[in-house]
């Protein structure tokens, strides 16, 4: 292994083996503390959120944050070694959180280290390893932008080969309750609620999202669960149905939920408008170095946490989205040590 990346692929591992599950991070959160420490780079904690400001770091400049996030989802059925154990075979590190988002997390904390202590910086620089991004939850990244300077613009880190998306969609779930009259199988009722599901269902595949975008395609609504009775010979008094709906960044979430109540006859209730889609302008700085570089641009249709952010910014990151969350999830040594390169390069046009 390349005694440059030493320091950060060791963190990796270190990370790989502490169980770090979504609103469980303290002991990976102590890990990346330490990281800091043993680099000599002075860091600060908010909860499980670990951040450091640039050595020189000034308030009149702009702010550019570096995130990514260390907790991880649990393991699934399918794994056939222990998740924990950070195993390295043909030039492959695996385990839990290794692609998802291990490798862009080291990838950006090698990135700050490199650039921690340079007097010639023309913007600021935070990073934050965050945690529940896994889950959304509170905790993360969306608290911690409440107890940190104002930033102006980011780079998300998550597994894109390398690929800048400079658009994501957004997401609303709801919950749809179908209402109907309870009754005893054996009676007559003609207000069973399972069978209002297919005229419901009709009226969904009505809705027409017209605005298409060029990088994210059409707004994508997917029925993902129904859930209605608990025995044979009981007709229940309701049906509970989740919509799962991908939002490109012409539609605003709001939109979305009044264009859902307006035509679906049913009980709606949007769980959250607050994962918004996001996108930047091809004049940005950010989009016109990654440009000049020759990195790739796409329209990402997975979230991240770029979905807390209100200023520009994109995401990007060795490994591939493909590998996360699946059994046996690895990231290649060679695409991180690739990724770091890549990094500094943006980095430094934006910065120096």
């Amino acid at each position: 292994m390349n005694n440059k990346n030493q320091n950060h692929i060791e963190l990796l591992k270190d990370l790989i083996s502490i169980p770090s599950f979504s609103g469980k991070e303290n002991k990976s959160a102590d890990r990346i503390e330490n990281w800091f420490n043993e680099n000599g780079i002075r860091c600060n904690r908010h909860k499980n959120n670990i951040y450091a400001f640039n050595k020189y770091y000034k308030k009149d400049k702009k702010t550019l944050l570096l995130n990514s996030h260390h907790d991880t989802v649990k393991p699934n059925e399918g794994y056939t070694k222990d998740p924990h154990n950070p195993e390295i075979y043909n030039g492959k590190i695996y385990g839990l959180g290794s692609n998802d988002a291990g490798g862009a997390l080291v990838t950006l904390l090698n990135t700050f280290k490199y650039f921690y202590d340079n007097k010639k910086l023309k913007v600021n620089l935070i990073i934050a390893a965050t945690a529940e991004e896994e889950n959304s939850g509170p905790n993360g990244l969306k608290g911690l932008l409440k107890s940190i300077p104002s930033i102006d613009f980011a780079i998300v880190g998550e597994p894109t080969l390398m690929k800048a998306a400079v658009a994501e969609k957004g997401l609303v779930v709801f919950d749809c309750i179908i209402r109907g009259k309870a009754s005893h199988a054996a009676h007559p009722n003609s207000e069973n609620p399972i069978l209002k599901i297919p005229d419901i269902i009709k009226s969904i595949e009505k809705i027409r999202f017209e605005k298409i975008s060029k990088l994210l395609g059409p707004v994508k609504l997917t029925i993902t669960q129904i859930n209605a009775g608990t025995q044979h010979n009981v007709v229940p008094s309701s049906v509970e149905m989740v919509i799962d709906v991908r939002v490109n960044e012409l539609y605003s979430n709001e939109e979305i939920v009044e264009l859902i109540k307006e035509n679906v006859n049913a009980e709606i209730y949007p769980r959250s408008v607050d994962l918004n889609s996001s996108s930047i302008s091809n004049n940005h700085p950010i989009v016109k170095a990654v440009n000049e570089i020759g990195i790739p641009v796409y329209g990402s249709p997975t979230l991240s946490d770029q979905t807390k952010l209100s200023c520009p910014s994109i995401k990007i990151g060795p490994g591939d989205s493909s590998r996360s969350h699946t059994a046996d999830e690895f990231i290649y040594i060679e695409e991180i040590e690739k990724g770091c390169e890549i990094m500094k390069k943006l980095i430094k046009k934006l910065l120096i």
